[in-house]
């Protein structure tokens, strides 16, 4: 006789078979996608490379100008070389430029935007100009660090009859070149200056560290500004140079905008001497200066 099978053993028996039977467990798409490897065997993060786009290294934020609610590269409209699309070696570099940004507070873009509507007339709501064509000048004192505080204040000294009379903005400028030819830039190329009556809503403007006479301007000055003059019509389509003391030239040409009749200025810097040798250097790029006397 054979003795009875416990009830229990055929229950056990069916359930290791269908635990045997079953197929693994796959693993998550989900985890896979998020790297949620297990704690025991860590994968290796990823070594950085130069020109990696899709895990940068961590940079600092560019600071923004309150006046205006844009960063100094943006305003300037500066390319970055290294984006996509961009043509290696598409754009000179230019010579070295230091920024050494003069105050351009709330103050100062509100003259601003006084000075251009006395001026220029219409209604300009920003700072912001179209460059076609460079101004050189000189300071007419012998020190850069003189020049920058004075650029620096907003409102013009009243002590300048003619130019407090026209708008108290203070004069400036987007470049000073140092008697050794260091440039400095105190501006954004393309944010309005008062340096040049009826052409500062398409001109840049450098003044250049001199005299002309006890301080003349020096061939390092000469260099700089023939550099910096290729390197800003590379950027701008630039299609004049002229000096200060060649402005009134202009008065017939379309480029001229003054809407008060009696503000004239006479200058006479950086004199013919100094343009005709920066001109020299820059030949080449086509640049007209200002428009022939009539016969």
């Amino acid at each position: 006789m054979v003795a009875a099978m416990p009830r229990w053993r055929p229950l056990l028996l069916a359930a290791l078979i269908t635990a045997c039977s079953r197929a693994p467990e796959p693993t998550s798409v989900a985890a896979e996608a998020h790297g949620d490897a297990p704690t025991e065997r860590p994968e290796a993060a990823p070594k950085a490379t130069s020109g990696a786009v899709d895990a940068p290294a961590e940079t600092a934020a560019e600071p923004v100008n309150s006046a205006e609610g844009t960063s100094a590269a943006e305003a300037q409209g500066a390319a970055d070389p290294t984006a996509e699309g961009a043509s290696e070696g598409a754009r000179d570099p230019g010579p070295p430029i230091v920024d050494r940004p003069i105050r351009f507070d709330d103050e100062r873009r509100a003259l601003t935007l006084d000075y251009r509507r006395r001026h220029e007339g219409g209604d300009p709501q920003d700072v912001t100009i179209e460059p076609r064509m460079v101004v050189l000048h000189h300071t007419g004192g012998s020190s850069v660090d003189a020049a920058w505080r004075y650029f620096d204040r907003t409102k013009i000294e009243s002590g300048r009859e003619t130019l407090a009379k026209a708008g108290a903005l203070n004069v400036s400028a987007q470049f000073v070149v140092d008697r050794d030819g260091t440039i400095l830039r105190l501006m954004p190329e393309n944010w309005f200056a008062r340096h040049c009556v009826g052409l500062n809503h398409l001109a840049i403007g450098v003044e250049n560290v001199g005299d002309g006479k006890a301080h003349p301007l020096t061939e390092a000055q000469v260099e700089a500004n023939a550099a910096l003059v290729r390197y800003l019509a590379g950027k701008y389509p630039l299609t004049h140079v002229i000096g200060h003391h060649e402005a009134m030239a202009m008065r017939e040409h379309p480029y001229f905008k003054e809407q008060d009749k009696s503000y004239r200025t006479r200058k006479g810097d950086p004199g013919p001497a100094f343009m005709a040798a920066v001109r020299a250097k820059i030949a080449d790029l086509g640049l007209e200066g200002p428009p022939a006397p009539a016969p």
